[in-house]
């Protein structure tokens, strides 16, 4: 089995960086061939590596430091008001736990949320084969949870994948015109209680960019920590 002493790494060429306009971007990537267990996966994620698919990787950039990786310790965690709000407005839903998976409803609710939110990014349009690459095919411990409306109707999917000490948040996807919902906020709470519920220390988010807009609602979620060389650093939102 491949541990962290034992794997390779891989750089990409530069490429236009997702997040931020006219940057220039380098991607380091764990071996794609390589194994990967759950505490090696649980250790990379401490180090920053995010994964999509099979695909284990953190930012690389030659002189850019502007993706931060973010994590909430939920024990710390204490909704505002307006995340009361949102908690109370969707008291109603249910949540259940699934396989990752295709299916129809799956994916045509990821396919809305993709057209009507994310018409600038590189995953429009929605494609099947997209869809399962990223979220379906996966080696790791990954977990689907259906947000359901009290008519049964699929209104969001939070894809998570099990770590040693916490939960990585990998995806959210759901039902646009429910925007009085605030249903990308109410995943990442009702995700924070669910961390807590496994007596998990830690809820990861990814990676943060200060100038990127769509970025910003990650550090909503007060109080959280950034990993800033080498060392993750407690940090509480004015």
């Amino acid at each position: 089995m491949t541990n962290l002493r034992t794997l390779h790494f891989y750089a990409t060429p530069e490429h236009d960086c997702s997040y931020l306009k006219d940057k220039i971007a380098k991607t380091l990537f764990v071996d794609p061939q390589a194994t990967i267990d759950q505490g090696t996966y649980s250790q990379l994620s401490d180090l920053g590596f995010r994964r999509s698919g099979k695909h284990i990787y953190r930012p690389h950039c030659d002189g850019c430091n502007a993706c931060i990786s973010v994590r909430i310790p939920v024990d710390s965690f204490r909704p505002s008001k307006s995340q009361r709000r949102i908690i109370n407005k969707n008291k109603d839903l249910t949540v259940c736990k699934s396989a990752p998976k295709f299916t129809e409803e799956y994916y045509a609710l990821y396919s809305r949320y993709i057209n009507e939110r994310h018409q600038d990014g590189d995953m429009y349009p929605p494609n099947l084969e997209q869809f399962n690459s990223f979220l379906v095919e996966a080696e790791a411990t990954t977990e689907f949870y259906e947000f359901r409306d009290p008519d049964n109707i699929l209104i969001a999917v939070a894809v998570m994948d099990g770590l040693s000490q916490g939960l990585s948040a990998i995806y959210t996807f759901y039902d646009p015109s429910h925007a009085k919902r605030s249903l990308g906020t109410y995943c990442i709470l009702w995700q924070i209680e669910h961390c807590k519920s496994l007596e998990f220390p830690y809820l990861y988010l990814g990676y943060w960019v200060r100038d990127c807009r769509k970025m910003n609602y990650k550090i909503a979620f007060t109080p959280f920590e950034f990993l800033i060389d080498g060392e993750w650093t407690a940090f509480k939102a004015k």
